[in-house]
C-alpha cells in the first residue's frame, strides 16, 4: 500500500478525489489501496541555538559565532499531533512505499524530507510532481511517479538554504544586537533587500532638480518642441527669433513597428502586475493564487517559467477558447491563437507558466472573491495576449527648421491592435486607463519642403525628476534582476535602480526566489525596517540606520545572488552543497572577529526618538517623556515629573502626558475622579504646579466655586 503525504489537508482531498479515495478517516483518507495523510506547513524546523545550549538563552558576544554540526531539527509548537499521525502511518506494516506529494518546488521537498527522517523512516520515496490541481494533473502524475531519489539534489538545496538562513541569521542578529544594544534582525535575502530600498531614498533625498525650458512651435494644427534649454534667458531668445516666423518641414519619415505578444506569467511578474493594476502586495497575490490553484483554477504560481512544454499544446489550445468566451473577453472579435507562441522546452524547469486550467468551463467566475476574481482574470488576459497577433503601428516623425533651430513632432497610429487590443478591452472594463503604447497623437501628412508662415511659439519650463520609490512592482523586478551583469549595452532609461536591461536569456540569479520575495518584503515591514505609503515601500529610520552600520557581505545584493545561484546549482547537482555551506560559515566567523565593539557614537543611532512634550519652567529647554516621569532634557536642571508621584497615588490617579503638557504650558489641569480617603469619595479640582526649585516639585488643589442661591450669589 501507498502513503501520499500532501503538503496541505485541502491539497489531500483533492488528490483523494482524484484518485477514488473516499474513506475518510482521522488524519487521513483510506480507498482504493492507498492511504492520503497531510502536513500542516512546516512540522519539523531547526532547533533554536538555546537548544545546543541552555547558555545561548542569553545573547553574549563572548558565544558567536554559533556554528552547529550537525544540525538538530525538532518539532514545531503545536503540531506534534499531525506528526504523530503521519509517524504511525509510515509505521504501518501495510504501507511499503511513500509518496511524497508535498508542493513541487523547493520548499515541498524539504517539508516532506525533514518529517520523513525525523519519523525514522526507511521506505522507498516516490515523487508526485505536477503544475495543477485538476483530476486529470493528479491521475496522470499519479502514473508517472518518479524515484524520491532524482530530487535528492533539490533537497539538498534546500536544506542548504534553511541552514544559510539560520546562520546568517542567528549570529549576525545575535550580534549587532549586542553591540547596539537593540533587537536587529539580520536576514540572508531580506538585509539586501532592505539595501536596495535605502539605496533608492537616499538617491530620492539627496536628489537636487534642476530647471530646464522647451520652446514650442505650433505648427499646421500639430506641437514641434525643440531640445531641453537650460537657460531662461536662451529659451526666450529662440522664441523670439521664431515668433510670427516661416518654419519649414526639413525631415517627414514613416515607419512601421511591430510589437511582438508579452509572454505568459512567471509568479514575479505576476505580482508585479497585479500591484500595478490592482494594489496587491506581493503576498496578496501569492495568497490569491495559491487559493486559485488548490480550486484548480490555475496551475501552480510557485514558478519561474513564461513558457509552456511542447506536450501541452492541446490543452492550451482549449483553454484559449474557453478564455476567450470569459467576459470581458467575449467581446474579442475574430481571435485566432498562435499556440506556438506560448510554447518553448527548454525554458521550463521545474513548472511552466501561470496559465487557467479547463476547469474554468465548470466555475463561476463572478462568484469567486474580488481579489481572486480579478487575479484570475488578469492570468486569462495574458495568456489571450500572449497568443494573439503582434501589435503594429506606424511612428511619424516630422522636423521643423524655424529662425534657425530645430523643432521635432512625433506621433503615431495604429496599423493592427492585436494583443493591445485584448489588453484594452480588459483595461476598459476595470476602468484603468489605457496602457502605454496603446495610442499616441496622429500628426497631418506633414511633406519635406512644406512651410508655415507666421507660427506661434511659447516657452514651457519644466524641472527634472527625482528616482521614484520602490514600488512592490519596481521592488519585485530589483530582486529578480540583482547579480545580473550591470554593464551592458542597452538603451537609455532601460536601467532600473542601477540595473541594466537583461536580456530574456541571461542566466538568472536574483534576491530570494519567486517564492519567497514576497514574505521577505512582508518581514522587513513587520520588523519596522520598511512602511508602506499608499504603493510605495519607503525604509524607516531604523532600517536606513541599520543598512548604514552593516557590513557589505550583509547588504551586497550582488553578493546574495551569487548565492542564490550557487543554491540553484546545488538543485541541479552541479555545485557541492558542503562548500556552500563552508563560504557562509567562513563569512560569519570573519564577521565576528571583524566586529567586537562599536563606538559611542554609533551605539546612539538606534536610541527611541524621545517626544518633546513642553518646555521646562525652570530653564527653557525640551521636556521628554520617559518611562517614570516627565523630565527636563539638561539633567543638571533637576525638573522632573514623576508618574508615580505620591501626590498621585493616594489619589488613586497617574500623572499622564496631556496632563504633563498641561502643566508645562499653563501651570494647571483640570482632573476629574480624584479619591479623598478621609471622605470616601471621588471629587473633581484643579491641580496647580508648585514649583519653588528644589528637588522636589509641589502641587495645590483648586476646588470650583459654589454657586450660592437662585441669582447666582
Amino acid at each position: 500500500m501507498k502513503l501520499i503525504i500532501c503538503e496541505k489537508p485541502s491539497v489531500a482531498k483533492s488528490v483523494s478525489s482524484a484518485l477514488g479515495v473516499k474513506s475518510r478517516a482521522d488524519g487521513f483518507y483510506e480507498g482504493n489501496g492507498l492511504l492520503v495523510s497531510w502536513c500542516v506547513g512546516h512540522l519539523v524546523s531547526p532547533m533554536d541555538a538555546a537548544g545546543y545550549d541552555p547558555a545561548y538563552k542569553k545573547w553574549n558576544y563572548d558565544d558567536l559565532p554559533i556554528l552547529p554540526e550537525p544540525f538538530r531539527y525538532v518539532l514545531a509548537p503545536g503540531k506534534e499531533d499531525a506528526f504523530e499521525n503521519l509517524r504511525a502511518l509510515m509505521g504501518r506494516p501495510d504501507v511499503d512505499t511513500v509518496v511524497n506529494a508535498c508542493d513541487a518546488g523547493r520548499e515541498g521537498e524539504l517539508i516532506f524530507r525533514l518529517v520523513y527522517e525525523m519519523a525514522g523512516c526507511t521506505k522507498p520515496i516516490l515523487r508526485l510532481w505536477i503544475s495543477s490541481m485538476e483530476d486529470a494533473a493528479i491521475r496522470e502524475g499519479f502514473r508517472n511517479l518518479r524515484p524520491g531519489a532524482d530530487y535528492d539534489a533539490l533537497y539538498q538545496s534546500a536544506l542548504c538554504r534553511q541552514k544559510a538562513d539560520w546562520l546568517v541569521g542567528i549570529n549576525a542578529t545575535r550580534l549587532f544586537s549586542v553591540l547596539y544594544h537593540r533587537t536587529l534582525n539580520v536576514g540572508r535575502v531580506q538585509t539586501p533587500t532592505l539595501a536596495m530600498l535605502a539605496d533608492r531614498d537616499w538617491k530620492i533625498t539627496s536628489f537636487k532638480k534642476e530647471k530646464y525650458h522647451h520652446v514650442r512651435l505650433t505648427v499646421g494644427g500639430a506641437e514641434a518642441v525643440s531640445e531641453k534649454i537650460v537657460s531662461p534667458e536662451d529659451a526666450q531668445a529662440v522664441q523670439a527669433a521664431c515668433a510670427g516666423n516661416t518654419a519649414v518641414c526639413t525631415s517627414a519619415t514613416r515607419e512601421q513597428k511591430k510589437e511582438q505578444p508579452p509572454k505568459l506569467y512567471d509568479l514575479t511578474t505576476l505580482q508585479r502586475e497585479a500591484n500595478r493594476m490592482f494594489g496587491y502586495t506581493a503576498k496578496q497575490t501569492l495568497d490569491y493564487a495559491q487559493s486559485l490553484y488548490e480550486k484548480k483554477l490555475l496551475t501552480y504560481p510557485r514558478t519561474d517559467s513564461r513558457h509552456l512544454t511542447s506536450d501541452m499544446a492541446e490543452t492550451a489550445f482549449g483553454i484559449l477558447h474557453l478564455a476567450a468566451k470569459v467576459p470581458p473577453f467575449d467581446g474579442c472579435a475574430g481571435f485566432f491563437p498562435d499556440v506556438a507562441a506560448l510554447i518553448s522546452d527548454k525554458d521550463v524547469s521545474d513548472h511552466h507558466a501561470i496559465i487557467p486550467t479547463m476547469e474554468m468551463e465548470k466555475a463561476d467566475v463572478g462568484a469567486l472573491p474580488v481579489g481572486e476574481r480579478n487575479l484570475f482574470l488578469l492570468v486569462c488576459c495574458k495568456m489571450l495576449c500572449a497568443a494573439a497577433e503582434p501589435h503594429v503601428y506606424e511612428t511619424v516623425t516630422a522636423v521643423f527648421d524655424c529662425g534657425g533651430h530645430s523643432f521635432t513632432a512625433k506621433g503615431k497610429h495604429v496599423v493592427s491592435g492585436g494583443w493591445r487590443e485584448i489588453d484594452r478591452i480588459f483595461r476598459s472594463f476595470l476602468k484603468e486607463k489605457p496602457a502605454d503604447g496603446d495610442g499616441g497623437d496622429s500628426l497631418p501628412d506633414f511633406k519635406e519642403g512644406q512651410t508655415f508662415e507666421g507660427v506661434e511659439a511659447a516657452v514651457t519650463e519644466h524641472f527634472t525628476s527625482p528616482p521614484k520609490p520602490y514600488t512592490e512592482d519596481t521592488l519585485l523586478s530589483a530582486m529578480e534582476n540583482a547579480g545580473k551583469e550591470d554593464k551592458v549595452n542597452c538603451p537609455t532609461g532601460a536601467r532600473e535602480g542601477g540595473l541594466g536591461h537583461i536580456p530574456d536569456e541571461a542566466e538568472r540569479k536574483g534576491l530570494g526566489t519567486p517564492a519567497t520575495r514576497a514574505a521577505i518584503i512582508e518581514k522587513l515591514v513587520a520588523a519596522g525596517f520598511v512602511e508602506r505609503k499608499g504603493k510605495n515601500l519607503i525604509p524607516t529610520k531604523a532600517g536606513i540606520n541599520l543598512v548604514t552600520v552593516l557590513p557589505e557581505p550583509l547588504t551586497s545584493p550582488m553578493l546574495t545572488a551569487e548565492w542564490e545561484q550557487k543554491l540553484t546549482e546545488v538543485a541541479k547537482g552541479t555545485a557541492d552543497p558542503a562548500g556552500f555551506l563552508d563560504g557562509i560559515r567562513d563569512m560569519v566567523r570573519e564577521l565576528v572577529q571583524t566586529y567586537s565593539h562599536i563606538s559611542e557614537e554609533g551605539q546612539k543611532l538606534f536610541a527611541p526618538e524621545k517626544e518633546v512634550i513642553g518646555t521646562c519652567p525652570r530653564c527653557g529647554r525640551p521636556v521628554y517623556e520617559g518611562k517614570k516621569n516627565f523630565s527636563c532634557s539638561d539633567r543638571s536642571c533637576g525638573f522632573v515629573l514623576w508618574k508615580n508621584d505620591r501626590f498621585w497615588t493616594s489619589r488613586r490617579k497617574e500623572l499622564t502626558k496631556k496632563m504633563a503638557a498641561d502643566f508645562l504650558k499653563k501651570g494647571r489641569t483640570n482632573v476629574k475622579g480624584m479619591w479623598s480617603e478621609k471622605k470616601g469619595a471621588a471629587y473633581d479640582a484643579a491641580v496647580i504646579l508648585d514649583d519653588t526649585g528644589g528637588k522636589y516639585i509641589n502641587f495645590k488643589l483648586e476646588f470650583p466655586k459654589r454657586k450660592d442661591g437662585g441669582n447666582g450669589r
